[in-house]
């Protein structure tokens, strides 16, 4: 395994054991960009003490999810990992614990999903990445992989 590769995968396993409220504010830095403690207060629903944020934002620092930088009196955060690495950490947190890491299983249950119905462009876009991925399958096959 390459370093990049192997730091990617290290960052992305990492990811899947942030709390509720570290993924939470993880969103809200994502959608913003980067933020103040002050601004990921008052973007989270339940509006816990301004303490309360600064402590999860120093724990996501000291992970190293996030950095700041000074700008006048206050510290900007902004994320250090990407946030591709964070959903592939949690979906596959998601398919080992409820979806026995069966990807068949995920697709057939969102599929199967009443209130997200896939237009025929989004069900034909997956069906262009089912046949690539068999067809990457099979050239590992023939390399004896």
């Amino acid at each position: 395994m390459k370093g990049k590769e192997k730091k990617q995968n290290q960052d992305e396993g990492s990811l899947g054991r942030l709390s509720r409220r570290e993924r939470q504010v993880m969103e809200i830095i994502y959608q913003q960009q980067a933020a103040t403690a002050m601004e990921v207060k008052n973007s989270l629903a339940d509006q816990p003490s301004y303490s309360a944020v600064r402590a999860t934002l120093r724990t996501l620092e000291q992970k190293r999810y996030i950095k700041h930088e000074c700008r006048g009196v206050r510290y900007v955060f902004m994320p250090t990992v990407g946030r591709g690495s964070v959903k592939r950490s949690i979906l596959r947190k998601i398919l080992g614990v409820f979806f026995n890491n069966s990807a068949e299983e995920v697709i057939t249950t969102l599929l199967g999903m009443s209130d997200s119905k896939m237009s025929a462009a989004e069900l034909d876009r997956l069906a262009k990445l089912i046949d690539k991925a068999r067809e990457e399958e099979q050239e590992k096959e023939e390399e004896g992989g």
